[in-house]
């Protein structure tokens, strides 16, 4: 697949983003903020902002609400994730506390961190040199970037109150209540390509371009890690997009939030991007996107490392990282595979809009012991392709011909590359008719791309960056530069007995009845053997009760609805092209179809074997 950290230049986080109208110094694009308060509860369509409702009262607002809260303490600890406007949040709570007539003394864990050049250092091995795109996931921790002798100095005043602030701030190891900040990761970027912040340790930003980099293989992991860590320990668990109207959740009405969530049907916060091949399916089917965008190349249905979960309690609105929901309880959520995926939710959904837009990039995803070797992924990018919605014409990219002869093929790519010139892809490889509720195979080290005019559902397993383009049909970029190629990494893992035949017999899906009723009928969609997650398809007119048998579910509604999903403690009204999970803990839930004609829904879920 392609996903948008490898499209525009591992894209559209990734690229030097351009300016657009409605943006502010502190977020560089026109995609709206997560409101404070959910105003419109009349949603009738695909909602932009899903919500699961915990309590009443139990989300709180505001910076004044939190210096109440913390003003009868002597020490306060505030931690946070990469990204957070650190000195913004100071102002504001120091603004507060002073109109309470109380003098804090702040102590930043800015100075306890070691010298850029020595973190520099520290992570060569792990940014892949020249490579723009590719590095090595971070083996350490975020105590590595500390000065201990530094961390240790850091200490409270005897008297007042004393604030000790910043990233990896529980490191210090006052004792006090912990306040955790946390912004999302769409945030995170929007901030990036604003110029507004810098990699941990850094003096100044990077580009946006390399600060994905080194976010995506360092910063993440070892903020990821603290962050795990520092979960039972949380007083008060901040939402700190809204640099000026902050929400806030106590430690344990957070953990009963998520224990509500690992029982229970909900959805992830999709977000939304455009690219150089994007297309307007998006545009003309998703409500309250900003439609001036030039277009849509992605939604980002649930590709976990990204998506946040919001919570809803009173109307005030609060969103938290997915990750947080599997380091509260993998088990609960991903049943038996918690074994080997541990707190890795392992299966992506994400749209690709093609429609009016263009072709994606030719290309492939790395072996299983390519990715693992390289660049320390446990498992790799195994993808499908399930077509939403086509347009006649439209067409799929997938195999060689029979007559490939891998050199020539090489030679072609690298004379197209470095003369600019158009290259003849059928001449190299197969083109397959796409129309809806087709499913195309595509494990490891095939090549492919979706052509115009596809509405793709991108069923794949959780790693999202991993694409070796071979080919871009010599387009730029939207800042109008190349983008880069990777043509020698994609002939390192390239299948080239999948052609000819073989790629009919074994990457076009064939659906098969599985069991059927009066009104529904259950349909499996065989994918690879090496694909280590199964895909069906339920058509129903009336109600379904189906079981989890162990497993997470994920599932999207893929046509008529909307259908009501109920969990032993919960509903979810879902509409067309939403995405939904079940976790395993649920058990059973119930899908009643709330439309006028059949309702179909896709899910996909580990197979037992690679649990």
């Amino acid at each position: 697949m392609p996903h948008p950290r490898n499209k525009n230049q591992n894209q559209a986080s990734v690229e030097e983003s351009r300016p657009a109208a409605g943006t502010d110094a502190l977020r560089q694009t026109i995609q709206p903020l997560l409101p404070l308060e959910r105003r419109d509860r009349s949603t009738d369509g695909y909602d932009i902002f899903p919500s699961f409702a915990i309590a009443e009262g139990v989300i709180h607002s505001g910076h004044e609400a939190l210096a109440e809260r913390l003003s009868e303490c002597n020490r306060v600890v505030i931690d946070g994730y990469a990204g957070v406007y650190w000195e913004r949040f100071r102002e504001e709570l120091d603004r507060t506390f002073r109109q309470r007539g109380i003098r804090v003394n702040w102590v930043s864990t800015e100075s306890a961190l070691k010298a850029p050049e020595d973190i520099d250092q520290l992570l060569t091995p792990f940014l892949g040199g020249d490579d723009p795109v590719f590095g090595r996931i971070y083996a350490g921790e975020l105590l590595d970037f500390f000065d201990r002798d530094r961390l240790e100095r850091l200490k409270p005043t005897s008297n007042g109150l004393n604030i000790v602030y910043g990233p990896g701030a529980a490191l210090a190891g006052w004792q006090g209540p912990l306040v955790y900040l946390e912004v999302p990761k769409n945030e995170i970027q929007y901030r990036s390509r604003a110029g507004g912040i810098r990699n941990l340790g850094q003096s100044a930003p990077l580009s946006p371009r390399q600060q994905y980099k080194r976010f995506y293989f360092v910063d993440w992991v070892v903020f990821n890690k603290h962050k795990k860590a520092l979960l039972p320990r949380i007083s008060i668990l901040v939402d700190e997009q809204r640099t000026r109207d902050i929400t806030w959740i106590t430690g344990r009405e957070l953990a009963d939030a998520l224990k509500q969530l690992s029982t229970n049907v909900f959805r992830a916060r999709p977000w939304f991007e455009a690219g150089a091949w994007g297309g307007t399916w998006i545009k003309k089917h998703i409500k309250g996107l900003p439609a001036e965008e030039v277009n849509y190349a992605w939604s980002f249905e649930m590709i976990t490392p990204e998506n946040g979960l919001v919570l809803e309690s009173s109307g005030k609105m609060l969103e938290v990282s997915f990750d947080l929901l599997m380091y509260y309880d993998r088990i609960a959520v991903l049943g038996k595979a918690a074994r080997r995926f541990e707190d890795s939710f392992p299966i992506r959904f994400d749209f690709l809009d093609t429609f009016g837009g263009g072709n994606l990039s030719v290309q492939c995803h790395p072996r299983t012991d390519y990715i693992k070797e390289q660049f320390g992924e446990p498992f790799t990018q195994d993808e499908t392709y399930y077509i939403l919605d086509a347009a006649p014409g439209a067409e799929v990219y997938l195999g060689f011909r029979e007559d490939i002869v891998p050199e020539i093929f090489r030679e072609a790519l690298l004379k197209s590359a470095a003369e600019g010139t158009e290259l003849n892809v059928v001449d190299f490889l197969q083109r397959f008719p796409a129309k809806k509720h087709d499913l195309f195979l595509i494990p490891n080290g095939t090549v492919h791309c979706s052509g115009v005019n596809n509405l793709v559902l991108e069923i794949s397993s959780t790693p999202y960056i991993y694409t070796f383009k071979m080919y871009d049909w010599q387009r730029m970029d939207l800042d109008g530069n190349p983008r880069p190629l990777n043509i020698e990494r994609a002939f390192e893992n390239l299948d080239f007995s999948r052609k000819g035949t073989r790629v009919q017999q074994e990457l076009l899906s064939k659906p098969r009845i599985l069991d059927q009723g009066s009104d529904w009928r259950l349909w499996e969609l065989p994918t690879h053997p090496v694909h280590f997650y199964r895909i069906q398809r339920l058509e129903f007119g009336s109600e379904q009760t189906l079981r989890t048998a162990g497993h997470a579910h994920l599932l999207s509604l893929v046509e008529g609805g909307p259908v009501l999903v109920c969990t032993p403690g919960r509903e979810q009204r879902v509409w067309y092209a939403e995405t939904f999970v079940i976790p395993a803990a649920a058990g059973w839930y119930r899908l009643i179809n709330q439309g006028k004609t059949e309702a179909k829904v896709i899910r996909a879920f580990v197979k037992d074997e690679y649990c």
